[in-house]
């Protein structure tokens, strides 16, 4: 994984927490693990670090890709796979090499640089996304395409089969104008119920300006409540006192790891259609899909046509990391 943040994180970092639930689950099950990620990270196993944490870059930086190499030229040759959920250009080193790759994106795929990794005679690799809608902008590079939905450790959070009749909605993600926090304070003003939001501030001007400018005004102590980023004990409580998670996002969201994490509570999620979101909601039951404030706030009047119980059967049925450990696992097994 990019060394950016370690794994897992302590606060936001869907791809870091998902890489360290897919390793324990691997781990208990008998599979020898070797994590290779930036420092302060853990790992069940067997861990090697590099890189530094901080903020990232989506330039290639040319000195990580030599450190991987180092790492991998030491580490390959007792591994029977290498899954690399960082950049794509990580494989460069051992594109030839016949040990089983796969890459997986949790983002929207410049499929480019796919067409290009393919045309130098890559050898044993499959892709993965993490939901239909970015496996189609990778599709275009050619290859090799799956798609495995990002999980959540199901046992760790808590069912709530029952809610109070005034529990809140909740936001939980990051603070920036893509993820639509503020159509979720417009829905929940409409709908007249409570809002707890939680997650970080970008650290990009426009995006901070975006919260002190149009979220932090809306802030009070009643309706409309901030509480900072949450760690794994905080969401879990959190999520499971929630009436509904919002999802207004106004982006192409490839499949954002706390929509398992709410339905591992039994909380539904009311969101808007952007990217992969809609794949992961069965409309009725266990969500929402809307494409306005007006319409989420409608929607939250249904809540009570939801299922919580069959929220939580989802998220044990499609998105523990049990289920998505296996799924993976199957394409490791696969001969190419």
């Amino acid at each position: 994984m990019d060394p950016f943040l370690p794994v897992p994180p302590v606060h936001y970092g869907g791809i870091e927490r998902v890489i360290y639930d897919i390793a324990c689950r691997y781990s208990s099950m008998g599979h020898r693990v070797t994590l290779v990620a930036g420092p302060n990270s853990k790992s069940p196993d067997r861990l090697v670090t590099f890189g530094k944490n901080g903020n990232g870059s989506a330039r290639l930086d040319y000195s990580l890709i030599e450190e991987v190499n180092a790492v991998l030229r030491q580490e390959i040759g007792g591994h029977d796979v290498l899954h690399n959920f960082g950049r794509l250009a990580f494989l460069l080193p051992v594109a030839w090499n016949r040990i089983r790759k796969i890459q997986t994106y949790m983002r929207r795929v410049r499929s480019r640089n796919v067409q290009l990794l393919n045309s130098i005679g890559v050898r044993n690799l499959t892709y993965t996304a993490v939901s239909n809608a970015i496996a189609k902008t990778g599709a275009r590079g050619g290859g090799d395409w799956r798609t495995v939905y990002n999980c959540a450790p199901v046992e760790r959070f808590t069912f709530a089969s029952i809610v109070d009749a005034s529990a809140p909605l909740v936001f939980l993600g990051r603070l920036e104008r893509c993820k639509g926090a503020h159509n979720a304070i417009r829905a929940a003003k409409l709908s007249g119920r409570n809002l707890v939001i939680a997650g970080n501030v970008s650290s990009l001007p426009e995006e901070r300006e975006y919260f002190h400018s149009e979220l932090e005004p809306e802030f009070d102590a009643g309706q409309i409540r901030y509480i900072g980023e949450v760690d794994d004990t905080q969401k879990n409580a959190l999520l499971g006192q929630a009436a509904a998670l919002l999802l207004p996002v106004q982006w192409e969201e490839p499949f954002p790891v706390v929509l398992p994490e709410a339905f591992a509570c039994g909380t539904p999620v009311l969101a808007f259609p952007g990217g992969g979101i809609p794949e992961g909601i069965i409309q009725g039951k266990t969500g929402f899909i809307s494409t306005s404030p007006e319409e989420m706030a409608r929607d939250v009047a249904r809540l009570g046509e939801l299922s919580r119980a069959e929220c939580r059967a989802a998220a044990v049925r499609e998105f523990s990391d049990h289920v998505i450990a296996s799924r993976y696992l199957a394409i490791y097994s696969e001969t190419h």
